[in-house]
């Protein structure tokens, strides 16, 4: 692989990331004036003088799939962007434009929680193997058994459709799997897969998979809509219709979009739901498979999405009930369908704003290694207290599922298409918990059919209305057998849950702390260094810092150490049967025992009982840090008279010698799945303006918002520094048409070239509204012609052991960093050698040695990169150069501007220089 080095100019690492030099005209963006110590980039980091701005690129030593999470570039901790993806699978490319302004420290790429720029080191010794949890109870009701009906299975490929923000069509083609022998409307259920590869080479190598669109010659779809016929047969055979629609256009074009495509994926489930609400009008219109299906009845619609997949139907369930702004919207009809529920697989949640009034199930892959953060946890943890919560939130672990067996075609030996197994085993020493051998690790089929199971769940709950198997999805501690010999952990809010101790809303802590879920600061934050792996509670946003999130860490030396805490607001729990909390301990930890009280606010206590916390299966790799569900009853409260109308604290006192814990919230609970009607709500989206900075004067330009819906409701605004990528955030009441997120930026113009600067602003709902398009902002480009560049020789023909010299001038400064790349060409004649330069500096410029000698445009990596600083118009360029006593005629170098992919610019800039013998 080829390294890359920065060049010394004038003795000294002064490359700075900026734009770069095109012809003899500058293109540049502003750019951070230093970067790593020394002047240099880590390894696999480069600029490129991209074809209309420079690029901060990097490339992996190992291909990185097209997978669901979304590959970041970051900073010293904060967001830079998320970059493009190149076709080889290795490049990811970000626009400086992109990224924020300030010292680029501690370069970065994340993907999913997981970074993918280092490896950790291979342990010395294996850790030790990680075991399965016992079986839980069997639930009465088992939703994974085959139902009565037979099935049929055929296709439907409509005209291709153009969505906001995409330059070509998505297809309109699906797979639908019915029951036969069955009279009357039946209930549907949709599928959406996630990102995937979108074409393939028949018989080709893994290599030959891309994310095209369209597919060019040669190569053929992936049919990732395929790879839920399992699923779909189960549902069909127990009478409902199904439909797996094809994302491939979405997939290939996605990058583009600021939210990742939610908003197109919404669009697509949308239209596809509104052409089977006109073929239940107008049978004969529609394709045979839908003829010979059961009508289907659009008042009873399940939405099943597998990652990326996961976010756009569920956003497609927010568009449903509040209607997203037409311009940015690719389905403009009424809407006739009703979302009984979702069922999110493995998702991603880049918005993290969910549907608060639609019931949903999440499905969190123990050992995903694609969406590795687990942060789907966020459509059960991002819906408390946004709205009535009446609607069940979910969240089922599948302890040993990876991310891609869930669809047939993504899993090896069962796609057509090439297919891998996402979690990977680093070093000699395979995962003790994930990898292929591990005793907690599914197989393909095992996995699948866990899939399987408690998507017939959430159905049989959230669409047919059967309480019975609402016991697998609440935390109340049962399996499904139909899943054996996966283990299946569950805990909710919402549904039958009354007031709570909610960490988020209004506590004060004692004997333990208050802890912020994202933080970066160690102190503040809930896991702090020491965790070995990450928590799915805590997955990160966007902003390196985040108001308004938080849990209650315990940790204790002795037994009876107590934590205790006091709400604000008295709460009742008059009704419930118990208390619920959700509390998560170490992985692999055992006997953690906690005693768990309350106190009215007469100062009348109760021990309800105590409470077993055991830690998930988990290593560095895994999120493990993850909730069970434990419920104490409230007999003992009602026998000590204590008013449960009227609750101020709880209280955890250990009953371990020593240990940690962390509590995620505490709810009144009784049995029972009421009926959920969604609530008239404040819609708000975010959107992007872009305008020209001007030649003088200032002027002030407002973020463009958009509130719509009924009624007004609290969000959190957070306004993002240009300069220091840090967020500061507020709390504002918004209602419908009303401009109560006013951020207004001044803009200065100017006549000197400068780059594009963003202005991002991000929303997320708190009390009482939704959130759409959460991200937007003002971008102001630069409207002022780059400078000429130009070359003048300073010392171009010299003698050994003197340096030659050059001088790069601009016409005029510009504010921000101009740079050129070069590289040494061949030239007639004899040639500069690594023996006739400093060692030195050829080893900062390419990492190479002088032995073997040979012509500078032979040493791989050796590039100069020149910028010249932010406000200057010149810079002056060295190579020095040897004196030896080898006898040899004139020798000359030439060094060639380059374009991003090393290849000589027409009309270009030339260093060129002569070295004479000394004797």
């Amino acid at each position: 692989m080829v390294r890359t080095r920065r060049i010394w100019v004038t003795a000294a690492a002064v490359l700075a990331l900026a734009g770069g030099v095109s012809g003899t005209t500058a293109h540049a963006r502003q750019a951070p004036a230093a970067t790593e110590a020394g002047g240099k980039l880590p390894p696999g980091w480069r600029i490129d003088d991209g074809r209309s701005a420079p690029e901060l690129v990097w490339r992996s030593g190992r291909q990185v799939p097209m997978g669901d999470a979304r590959v970041e570039f970051r900073s010293d901790g904060r967001l830079l962007g998320v970059p493009k993806p190149e076709r080889d699978g290795h490049t990811f490319r970000l626009g400086l434009e992109a990224s924020r302004t300030g010292d680029l420290k501690d370069l970065q790429v994340w993907s999913g929680g997981r970074r993918l720029d280092t490896r950790s080191p291979a342990t010395t010794t294996p850790a030790p193997a990680a075991r399965p949890p016992a079986p839980l109870p069997a639930n009465p009701v088992d939703p994974g058994k085959p139902g009565r009906y037979r099935t049929t299975t055929g296709s439907y490929q409509l005209k291709s459709v153009r969505l906001p923000g995409f330059s070509v069509p998505v297809e309109m083609s699906a797979v639908v799997v019915a029951p036969t022998g069955i009279s009357g409307p039946r209930p549907l259920a949709l599928f959406l897969h996630g990102r995937h590869a979108t074409c393939y080479t028949p018989h080709g190598d893994d290599g030959e998979a891309s994310g095209a669109w369209p597919c060019p010659t040669g190569s053929i779809a992936v049919p990732s809509d395929r790879g839920y016929l399992r699923d779909q047969r189960l549902l069909a055979s127990q009478g409902y219709v199904t439909v797996s629609v094809s994302a491939n256009g979405i997939n290939g074009q996605d990058w583009q979009a600021e939210d990742g495509g939610a908003q197109a994926r919404s669009s697509l489930v949308r239209l596809h739901l509104a052409q089977w609400a006109a073929w239940a009008q107008h049978p004969g219109r529609a394709p045979r498979i839908v003829r010979e299906a059961p009508r289907a009845d659009l008042s009873r619609v399940l939405l099943i999405g597998h990652s990326r997949g996961g976010e756009g139907v569920s956003r497609a369930a927010l568009d449903s009930l509040y209607p997203p702004p037409a311009d940015q919207d690719g389905y403009h009809g009424t809407v006739r369908w009703h979302i009984s529920g979702t069922v999110l697989i493995g998702p991603t949640v880049f918005g993290q704003n969910p549907v608060p009034d639609v019931p949903s199930l999440t499905i969190l892959p123990g050992c995903d290694g694609d969406v590795s953060d687990l942060q789907g946890e966020v459509y059960v943890d991002g819906t408390r207290a946004v709205s009535a919560g009446k609607a069940l939130h979910s969240a089922v672990f599948v302890i040993g599922a990876n991310h891609n067996f869930f669809n047939t075609e993504w899993t090896p030996g069962q796609a057509q298409a090439p297919a891998e197994d996402d979690f990977y085993d680093d070093g000699d020493h395979p995962d003790p918990v994930c990898g292929k051998h591990a005793a907690t690790r599914l197989t393909a089929d095992q996995q699948h059919r866990a899939g399987s199971t408690y998507i017939a769940a959430a159905a049989r709950l959230f669409v047919a209305g059967d309480d019975k198997v609402r016991p697998l999805l609440d935390g109340s501690g049962r399996r499904a057998p139909s899943a054996d010999p996966a283990r299946v952990l569950s805990h909710a809010v919402g549904a039958n849950r009354g007031a709570g101790f909610l960490p988020d809303g209004g506590v004060t802590v004692t004997g333990g702390r208050l802890c912020a879920a994202v933080d970066p600061a160690p102190a503040r934050a809930c896991l702090g260094r020491g965790a070995e792996g990450v928590s799915p509670h805590f997955a990160q946003w966007e902003t390196g810092r985040e108001a308004g999130r938080h849990a209650v860490a315990l940790r204790w030396t002795s037994t009876g150490a107590r934590t205790r805490v006091a709400v604000t607001q008295p709460v009742s729990l008059h009704g419930s049967e118990a208390l619920a909390l959700r509390l998560f301990v170490p992985p692999n930890s055992r006997g953690t025992k906690l005693d768990v009280s309350v106190t009215d606010t007469h100062g009348r206590k109760a021990t309800l009982g105590r409470v077993g916390v055991d830690g998930l299966p988990g290593s560095d790799r895994t999120a493990s840090y993850w909730a069970r569900e434990v419920r104490v009853p409230l007999t003992a409260a009602r026998r000590a008279g204590v008013d449960l109308r009227s609750v101020k604290s709880l209280d955890l006192t250990s009953r371990s010698a020593s240990g940690q814990a962390w509590l995620m919230d505490a709810w009144g609970w009784r049995p029972g799945t009421p009926a959920v009607r969604a609530a008239a709500l404040p819609r708000v989206d975010i959107g992007r303006l872009t305008v020209d900075e001007g030649d003088s004067g200032v002027r002030t330009y407002r973020v463009p918002v958009r509130v719509s819906g009924q009624g007004s409701g609290r969000v959190r605004v957070y306004v993002v520094d240009p300069v220091t990528g840090e967020a500061r955030d507020r709390l504002v009441t918004v209602r419908p048409g009303g401009h109560d997120i006013d951020v207004p930026i001044e803009v200065k113009g100017n006549t000197r070239y400068g780059t594009d600067v963003p202005h991002d602003v991000l929303v997320k709902a708190v009390h009482g509204a939704v959130v759409g398009s959460y991200r937007g902002g003002l971008t102001v480009r630069n409207d002022d012609p780059a400078p000429t560049v130009t070359v003048t020789p300073l010392a171009d023909r010299v003698t050994e052991g003197e340096a030659l010299k050059w001088r790069i001038s601009l016409s005029e400064a510009a504010d921000t960093d101009i740079t050129a790349l070069f590289v040494p060409v061949p030239v007639s004649g004899p040639e500069l050698s690594t023996k006739d330069v400093d060692p030195q500096w050829l080893a900062g410029v390419s990492g190479a040695e002088p032995d073997p000698e040979r012509p500078l445009s032979k040493v791989d990596g050796l590039y100069l990169y020149l910028d010249v600083p932010a406000g200057r118009t010149s810079l002056d360029v060295t190579i020095p150069t040897v004196k030896d006593q080898v006898r040899e005629s004139a020798e000359t170098v030439s060094l060639q501007q380059t374009d991003d992919a090393g290849r000589p610019l027409p009309g270009g800039l030339v260093l060129t220089g002569t070295v004479l013998d000394a004797s």
